[in-house]
């Protein structure tokens, strides 16, 4: 007789998220970097007698290694060098104010401190980065008493910091063996964006076909990041970056009907996804495609995967095309409508208030000899930047996994310290820990512990005491400290991140919508007067009179409308994917912070269907130029859907576009 089923363990939200962990290949050049970095520092530093710079400069390599992710070479630059010169800023500042100023105004400037770098790590990942290192470095700089002034601490941080960046652009990678040393990172994104149209295609008709579409709009985002980093001329200067660009533009075509396929759960044939899994393969191996597999014509959708795939062929044989990333960089008025909007507010606020309160109270420990005879203060307060980021993960589960992390890291140290040989072993020891870094940073506890054990071995070095026991006490305070911040009330609505993000996934959504409906308007206007219909329409206003004598229907205007709608279009998934994640990262808070936010994952999701809805009546106004009473249905239903559900959430954005009547 067999035993009934055991029901399954279901965790709470907040402590299944404190257990999640990352998985992934071992990131080996990512590692080789962070073995390289601190450690060789620190030793050159004590060689030279000039310790406590190689402490600063370890530490900026530290850092720099966290910020060290996945992606282009030419992305790096700005993941690792903009936080890098927050961070310069910031030990400098932090340096002069702990030496000229007393302990309530220094206090009060680092809350302005943080009032800045919270509202301005609303702007994105790298201006989050930006804020977190300002407002460590500025503590060290004022907490961490070293012989050196203030600008050659920051000099000395800077160079900690490229050191690292120089290892990034100059060591080889696993794709860097083939094509262009310079672009692994950019062919690896570009082949992961048809590996996920491949995937996608096969799970047309499936339930996996929307996380399929999730993760293409990743590899997506993916890519474009990686091919709009810095660059010292507007547009790609060399034959291969061309290419390239060009390879990621033909497979904006293929998302897309592969997006309309997956919509209309049009089942395609088997061989259907051959054509995009060797495109992968092409961009990887920078070869040619060779012959395609065509799949069938028999639907508005297919038709338009046939084409696409073979203008990627072209586009791929003869190494040139298109070469627009269909982006839009973002504006100085959207970057400040970001940190003074609803999030950036909350954010700042909440920053301010934690990294504030613990630079006081770490002062006043300070101040009463709590921490005995050593003068470093710093490291309440850096911990307290670490755990009040609202992007960093959940308020609770930073906390438990910072406190796990720091008692593990300072257990580990503790016991390294007794055995190890001074200072070539805890030198040894820093080396180490930099390697384990790259592959720490899938759980935020281990990541924790590895950086635990790495400062108190650069300190020691320096010549401060073993501190195992004080920083177990400080971070276990500062948990303390940013669990009250994070659940004060504060002026205005709570929930300010998710809504700024899910306000921003509707006004792309809209703006994507009503160009299309554009188009459908443009296209009934052309297909009376010449009998077939196009997509010529225009985000200012459409055409006076329509252009004749242009074969097949590809004229500037046409050109031009299909241009822009992929650029809204990318704009709508993306910032759906920044809201999904936002709103992830609320519901994984503690009941009373996440009942903010209730509801609005039941937004995101009809947003998600309406950009698939506008994204499948595209593919047809090309093929037919006229919508279906099924396709105005369909984007009818989803939009009085949408403004019960904001409602609501009580969230605001622009009006719905008038949905026209099928032709």
């Amino acid at each position: 007789m067999s035993r009934p089923a055991l029901p399954a363990l279901s965790l709470p939200p907040w402590l299944g998220h404190a257990l999640r962990t990352q998985r992934g290949p071992v990131p080996w050049s990512a590692v080789v970097r962070g073995a390289l970095a601190a450690g060789p520092l620190l030793l050159a530093a004590v060689l030279a007698d000039r310790t406590s710079l190689g402490v600063v400069a370890a530490i900026a390599a530290m850092l720099a290694g966290i910020n060290d992710r996945p992606g282009s070479r030419r992305v790096s630059v700005t993941r690792i060098g903009v936080p890098a010169l927050a961070g310069a800023a910031g030990l400098s500042v932090g340096t002069y104010a702990g030496e000229h100023l007393g302990a309530v105004p220094l206090t009060l400037l680092l809350t302005g401190l943080g009032l800045i770098a919270g509202g301005i790590s609303a702007v994105g990942s790298v201006a989050s980065g930006a804020g977190t290192q300002l407002l460590v470095a500025a503590a060290i700089g004022a907490g961490m008493p070293l012989p050196e002034s203030g600008w050659q601490r920051a000099l000395v941080y800077l160079a900690g910091a490229a050191w690292l960046l120089g290892l990034r652009l100059a060591l080889p990678t696993p794709g860097s063996l083939v094509g262009d040393f310079r672009f692994d990172g950019e062919r690896a994104a570009v082949g992961d964006v048809y590996d996920a149209v491949a995937d996608l295609l096969d799970a047309v008709g499936t339930p996996h076909a929307t996380a399929r579409r999730i993760a293409l709009t990743a590899a997506l985002d993916h890519a474009q990041d990686a091919l709009t980093g810095p660059r010292l001329r507007r547009y790609a200067s060399s034959s291969a970056e061309r290419r390239l660009h060009a390879q990621y533009a033909a497979a904006l075509p293929l998302a897309e009907a592969a997006t309309a396929l997956a919509w209309a759960g049009e089942g395609a044939a088997e061989r259907a996804s051959e054509g995009p899994r060797r495109l992968a393969a092409a961009v990887r191996g920078n070869t040619h495609t060779g012959p395609l597999p065509a799949p069938s014509r028999s639907a508005p959708a297919l038709r338009a995967l046939d084409d696409a795939l073979l203008h990627a062929a072209e586009a791929f044989d003869r190494g040139t095309g298109n070469s627009d990333l269909h982006t839009r960089r973002r504006t100085a008025r959207d970057r400040v409508r970001a940190v003074f909007g609803t999030g950036g507010r909350e954010y700042g606020l909440r920053v301010a208030l934690g990294f504030g309160a613990s630079a006081a109270i770490a002062q006043a420990l300070h101040h009463a000899q709590w921490y005995g005879q050593h003068e470093h203060w710093y490291w309440l307060p850096a911990t307290a930047v670490f755990l009040v980021k609202p992007d960093l993960g959940p308020l609770v589960s930073r906390v438990l996994c910072r406190a796990a992390g720091t008692v593990l890291g300072a257990l580990l140290f503790a016991g390294f310290a007794a055995v190890l040989p001074r200072p070539e072993g805890l030198i040894a020891l820093v080396a180490l820990s930099g390697a384990l870094i790259p592959v720490a940073t899938r759980h935020f506890a281990a990541q924790t512990a590895v950086v635990t054990v790495l400062v108190l071995a650069l300190v020691m070095v320096g010549g401060e005491p073993q501190a195992s026991a004080s920083r177990i006490g400080e971070t276990l305070l500062a948990c303390a400290i940013v669990l009250v911040v994070g659940h004060l009330p504060m002026p205005g609505q709570r929930g300010g991140g998710v809504r700024a993000r899910l306000t921003a996934a509707n006004r792309a959504a809209y703006a994507y919508l009503a160009h299309v409906l554009r188009e459908s308007g443009a296209d009934n206007d052309a297909s009376a007067a010449r009998g077939w219909g196009s997509d010529r329409g225009d985000t200012r206003a459409p055409r006076e009179s329509p252009v004749h004598d242009v074969p097949n229907g590809h004229d500037p205007g046409r050109s031009d409308a299909r241009a822009l709608r992929w650029t809204l279009r990318r704009e709508a998934y993306r910032a759906l994917a920044e809201a999904r994640t936002a709103i992830a990262l609320g519901a994984a808070e503690l009941p009373a912070l996440a009942r903010h936010t209730e509801g609005a994952d039941d937004v995101v999701d009809t947003l998600e269907r309406l950009v698939d809805t506008t994204t499948a009546c595209a593919v047809h106004l090309d093929d037919s130029g006229r919508l279906t009473p099924w396709h105005t249905a369909r984007l009818t239903e989803l939009l009085q859907e949408l403004a019960q559900e904001r409602d609501r959430v009580g969230l605001r954005g622009p009006g719905a576009p008038e949905v026209p009547l099928a032709g």
